[in-house]
């Protein structure tokens, strides 16, 4: 039995200047409170939210008597993570200063602070009283609250200041548990594509990550080049339109939509998720010898560790079973006959020194994941043994699926489910 967690942000309806007058008052003692609090525990070492509680409640609890009392404790919660980022921050030597700066401030809230008035506004305690707040509730919010979602006790709140809005982060929570799988799906994550293996078929997802990294990489450039020169390296503008390049959103949009879509295959077929484990930093690793600078930008920001989270989160939520294999030659040893797959001027393409087929280099990859956890070799899934796999040496054998499907960015990204994909026609890569 496992908990998933989903965070939704809803905005208000425009409020009074009178009544966001409150809630600027509000976040100015509950930001004075979080720098008083930071400087604290970093200057004491101070990382634990009960032990500085129990520090300091007395001293907020006299310095401001007219916030109810569990704001401190929230404050405590607070300060407790940022404090504990800055120091592992610092242990790494990632740290320039002395303090953590106390940038942006969410209002974070317990229990004993806010409440449901219905389905569409809530209630928070302020310095002056409860206040009721109307909620602007969107189609997302909707359909965590009409299937099944249930309201976790603490949410943050951040005003919008230019729209007189306060923006809620609500917090849903679900128990799901994994079924026993019947069979596997593997999934091998690359730069621009994610492969994925359905029943002896291969689909090659195209990402489209490298075209955006490097899209953004030169409107970045364009962008420091003319302004670091004009108002100097820290100028607002140039932060404003960076802001405004949302890399992040969409890499993040398509992470989703592609977790989606193997989530729910493997529900449909009461199949498990088997992923490579790459560690806890892949890309370290796979820029030890590179010297280029726009390549070793393309890898760090390639999000082969992010798809995988995000699969793994997906399928958490659908009770999908997840298993990790050893991922070391998968794309270089023949899964037929178990030896060395050679690739020529840096081809996809490869061939068996052995039996002389060719196998692109994705399909050989989820191939190899699917037979070392069939054989339990480097996951605790049970063994169901080998699986049947012509290794003929023609390109295309009778059984064998050496060219996967190529899956457009412009196709997919729209779909549900690989049912969906069997109706169309879609790009064979044929050898």
């Amino acid at each position: 039995m496992s908990e998933v967690v989903r965070t939704v942000v809803v905005k208000s309806t425009p409020l009074s200047r009178k009544l966001f007058r409150v809630f600027v008052e509000l976040e100015g003692m509950y930001r004075n409170m979080v720098e008083q609090l930071v400087l604290y525990a970093v200057r004491n070492g101070v990382t634990s939210f009960t032990k500085l509680k129990a520090l300091k409640y007395k001293e907020m609890r006299s310095l401001y008597p007219q916030l109810p009392s569990h704001y401190v404790h929230t404050v405590c919660q607070d300060v407790s993570t940022r404090v504990k980022s800055f120091l592992k921050r610092r242990r790494r030597g990632l740290a320039k200063k002395d303090y953590p700066e106390v940038r942006r401030v969410s209002i974070w809230l317990d229990d004993h602070l806010w409440r449901m008035r219905s389905l569409t506004s809530i209630e928070i305690a302020t310095h002056r009283d409860w206040v009721a707040i109307e909620l602007e509730p969107h189609k997302r919010y909707w359909e965590y609250v009409n299937s099944g979602w249930r309201l976790a006790p603490g949410v943050r709140v951040r005003l919008d200041k230019r729209n007189r809005r306060l923006i809620i982060y609500l917090v849903f929570k679900r128990s799901s548990e994994a079924y026993k799988p019947r069979g596997f799906i593997s999934v091998d994550v690359n730069e621009n594509h994610a492969a994925v293996l359905v029943d002896g078929k291969v689909y090659l997802f195209e990402t489209g990550f490298r075209d955006i990294v490097l899209g953004y990489y030169y409107r970045r450039r364009r962008v420091q080049e003319k302004y670091d020169k004009l108002y100097g390296v820290n100028c607002r503008v140039k932060r404003r339109i960076l802001r405004r390049l949302k890399e992040r959103r969409k890499k993040s949009d398509l992470r989703w939509k592609l977790a989606n879509i193997v989530a729910r295959a493997a529900r449909e077929r009461q199949y498990a998720i088997v992923l490579e484990e790459l560690g806890e930093e892949p890309a370290n690793e796979m820029i030890n010898h590179v010297r280029d600078d726009q390549l070793r930008h393309r890898i760090y920001q390639a999000s082969f560790k992010g798809v995988q989270k995000t699969v793994e989160e997906k399928a958490r939520e659908y009770g999908v079973p997840v298993v990790y294999v050893d991922p070391r030659n998968t794309s270089r040893t023949c899964p037929v006959h178990s030896a060395e797959i050679t690739y020529s001027n840096g081809s996809r393409v490869g061939r068996c020194s052995k039996g002389g087929e060719l196998w692109h280099r994705d399909v050989v990859a989820c191939y190899n994941l699917l037979l070392r956890v069939r054989l339990g070799d480097g996951s605790s899934a049970p063994s169901l043994g080998g699986f049947n796999l012509d290794g003929s040496p023609v390109p295309l054998g009778s059984t064998a699926t050496h060219d996967p499907i190529l899956i457009t960015h412009e196709v997919w990204a729209r779909w549900k489910s690989l049912d969906v994909m069997n109706k169309h026609e879609l790009k064979r890569i044929n050898i």
